[in-house]
């Protein structure tokens, strides 16, 4: 009991201060656009994404992050577009964050080998909570009989709007990019007072070091060495991670933490497998958590499913395909 009240008081922390951080995606490739706006048309011609995490399942409540992308390469103008929704849940109490947005990206040919693309995303989001499902110490009886609370629920779901930018840089067996997300620094107090989120900020890239392929040919072996470190308000970490695909498995490491600086050893360590053939990408990963809360959360389960697919066969011009992998 109170231990679940403690996790309680720590929950209407978050509510009222707002300094949480933005929820994650392990495979955070295989959702690009969640992850930059310049992955916006990044594809042969279209590509629709679902992606499922269930973090921390041991703790009360319930921690489910889902997204849903579709985009659409424009060949005759060098341009993506794409619609990215995202839905989380986290807690006792069901605090939940809907985010509805549109981007757009442009890719610019600065050498034969060098690309660079610019990417923007424009988003309505919207946050509520469910009160009458929390519990608060003032209901607690010895007698286990619950009484009303003296708190005051939320005056209600608020809604805002947000902005994104990114770049990315690539060339035939290397990537660089960063995003900058919450330009515009949307409100999320469910209490009235002003309590705005924090920009976030990302640095992700990395290079393929085995490429093996007949000329002209899909892909038919790699290892890809990747990271992606990003900061929030006082919030930073660094992921660290290699993918060796032989077609069609693919099979991926993740470290999570950054070592000789935080005082634990890390955060989790991700375990990926995946099938991925021209048209469909289908990955598992789990996160074994390595913290001090290693006996407590249980982990994370992370889903995803891409499927690309073209309308137009005929079409001759094609994207100069980006290195990254897709999980």
């Amino acid at each position: 009991m109170k231990k679940h009240v403690f996790i309680i008081i720590g929950f209407l922390v978050v509510v009222r201060t707002g300094f949480s951080q933005d929820p994650q995606f392990s495979q955070f490739y295989a959702n690009p656009l969640y992850l930059a706006p310049s992955f916006a048309g990044a594809t042969e011609e279209n590509r629709l994404a679902f992606n499922h995490r269930n973090q921390w399942p041991a703790l009360p409540g319930v921690f489910h992050t889902y997204s849903f992308s579709f985009d659409h390469y424009f060949a005759n103008f060098n341009s993506g577009v794409g619609f990215l929704a995202f839905h989380d849940r986290a807690g006792s109490g069901r605090l939940n964050t809907t985010n509805l947005g549109l981007q757009y990206s442009y890719d610019i040919q600065v050498t034969n080998e060098l690309h660079v693309r610019p990417g923007i995303h424009f988003l309505y989001t919207r946050i509520g909570l469910r009160f009458a499902d929390l519990t608060f110490n003032d209901q607690l009886s010895p007698g286990g009989t619950p009484t009303p609370t003296i708190e005051l629920p939320p005056e209600g779901p608020f809604g805002d709007v947000d902005a994104s930018f990114s770049v990315l840089a690539y060339v035939p067996k290397i990537w660089l990019g960063f995003s900058i997300d919450h330009l515009l620094r949307p409100e999320q107090s469910l209490y009235g007072e002003s309590t705005k989120i924090p920009m976030k900020i990302a640095v992700f890239g990395g290079a393929q070091v085995i490429r093996r392929g007949r000329l002209l040919k899909p892909i038919e072996e790699s290892l890809s060495l990747a990271f992606m470190f990003k900061t929030q308000a006082d919030f930073y970490q660094l992921d660290l991670g290699l993918y060796w695909y032989k077609n069609p498995l693919v099979l991926g490491f993740w470290y999570r933490g950054i070592p000789f600086v935080q005082e634990q050893i890390g955060d989790a360590v991700v375990l990926l497998a995946g099938f991925k053939n021209q048209q469909f990408h289908i990955g598992y990963s789990y996160d074994v958590t390595i913290s001090n809360l290693i006996t407590d959360t249980g982990g994370a389960h992370e889903i995803s499913l891409v499927y690309e697919f073209r309308l137009n066969e005929k079409r001759k011009k094609k994207i100069h395909a980006i290195p990254c992998p897709e999980f």
